[in-house]
């Protein structure tokens, strides 16, 4: 159950993270390059993301359990380090916070910049959304894949996928703007956080250690991450001084 709890909450913030940035770029080239074009983009990215789970799910199920707890564990630690070192960066000031109102500001000024929309698919933005959807995509699935595979529960982390994608989707429908009221920067030093943990508890359980507790020692390391990663912001706000004022972001997470 525990990690049931774990497996979800984990998948839908990182997933909701990359949504809100897939749909921060189909925003900008809808609104300014024609919605069919976007969309067009968005479902051959789609179908593009369908084929690649499809190859890829069914390879991870064959690996021996502590073989792929052990790739997959670092695997993690790895993503979830490097998106808790940026956020660790943006909340300390040295990097400006990720700001989607100023990104989107940005990708409409390029979109109207290509030129006028032309009467059928415009391929500048069929472009545009299909490169963000898929980059973005590509990482929910490394998530859902990853995750799912080595608690042998892919249904229930594509059921959170699935729902956080939906999520950011009916919100952006219904603001047709960028989501600047998310914590965008929370969530993503939460899902550092997450993965991180995830990561150190899978790779130790792949290379034959047993944590005191089983499950429970999840939530420990949770704990000490955040910890560390707390003390790790007061150092640097210390060291830099003052924050940095937010600024558009282009990097991934």
């Amino acid at each position: 159950m525990t990690r049931d709890l774990l497996l979800f909450s984990a998948v839908f913030f990182a997933c909701a993270v990359e949504s809100v940035e897939a749909v921060t770029v189909v925003l900008a080239a809808g609104l300014t390059r024609g919605w069919r074009s976007a969309m067009a983009g968005t479902a051959a990215a789609t179908i593009v993301l369908a084929a690649i789970v499809g190859v890829l799910g069914p390879a991870l199920t064959v690996l021996p359990v502590d073989v792929l707890r052990l790739v997959v564990g670092g695997l993690l630690l790895v993503f979830g380090l490097q998106w808790l070192r940026k956020a660790i960066l943006r909340a300390s000031g040295f990097v400006a916070l990720h700001d989607e109102d100023a990104i989107f500001a940005a990708e409409l000024a390029a979109d109207r910049a290509a030129g006028r929309e032309p009467r059928r698919i415009d391929p500048y933005g069929f472009t545009v959304s299909f490169k963000g959807v898929l980059l973005e995509g590509l990482e929910v699935a490394f998530i859902v894949l990853t995750l799912g595979s080595n608690q042998h529960n892919v249904p229930l982390a594509a059921v959170s996928a699935a729902a956080a994608v939906v999520v950011v989707v009916l919100a952006a429908v219904a603001v047709r703007q960028p989501l600047h009221r998310v914590p965008e920067n929370v969530l993503k030093f939460s899902v550092g956080v997450m993965l991180s943990a995830f990561g150190i508890f899978w790779g130790a359980e792949g290379a034959g250690a047993e944590w005191p507790g089983g499950d429970a020692a999840i939530l420990g390391l949770i704990v000490l991450m955040l910890a560390v990663s707390g003390a790790l912001v007061m150092l640097l706000r210390r060291r830099h001084g003052r924050p940095l004022p937010a600024a558009a972001s282009h990097g991934a997470t």
